[in-house]
């Protein structure tokens, strides 16, 4: 048992966008709640869901989620939803507002990076604020995560 005093964080991580870290430069992450129908929640808590090709945009002063994938529950029969349409993501209007600015003005992007349960149960999206890499900028990466991957190894040999 933990100690009366201790609070513990619970995230149990549904769908990760792994390649987000490696095509863009992260500036600034956000937690955003997301709008979803009863059959979307039960196909999260299955853990089959797919953000990677995806993005969150602004439209009519409200943040939107595109092209994320969550696979119709398949024992509901009717009342199912669209694995593709479009979710509401649910931002303060302090975030939302320097969000639309910096999408517009300064040509940033949007960047889901995953889906999660917070301790309440509740689903949750971290966004990210970014920029592009180029493609110099990509194989610096690459060059420096194989560097620390070498340099981890010769530590553990020696």
């Amino acid at each position: 048992m933990a100690p009366k005093g201790s609070q513990r964080v619970v995230k149990r991580i549904v769908a990760e966008n792994r390649k987000a870290r490696f095509n863009y430069e992260i500036i600034d992450t956000y937690e955003a709640g997301l709008v979803l129908t009863g059959t979307e929640v039960k196909s999260l808590r299955e853990g089959k869901a797919n953000i990677a090709e995806s993005y969150a945009t602004d439209e009519g002063g409200e943040m939107w989620l595109i092209n994320s994938y969550l696979p119709e529950y398949l024992q509901a029969n009717r009342f199912n939803h669209e694995p593709r349409r479009r979710r509401k993501l649910l931002l303060s209007k302090r975030e939302a507002s320097r969000l639309q600015s910096a999408i517009n003005r300064e040509g940033m992007t949007l960047i889901p990076l995953k889906i999660y349960f917070n301790d309440q149960g509740r689903a949750k999206l971290e966004l990210a604020l970014g920029k592009g890499k180029k493609l110099h900028d990509k194989r610096e990466s690459e060059k420096e995560r194989d560097w620390n991957r070498q340099k981890s190894r010769l530590l553990k040999d020696h």
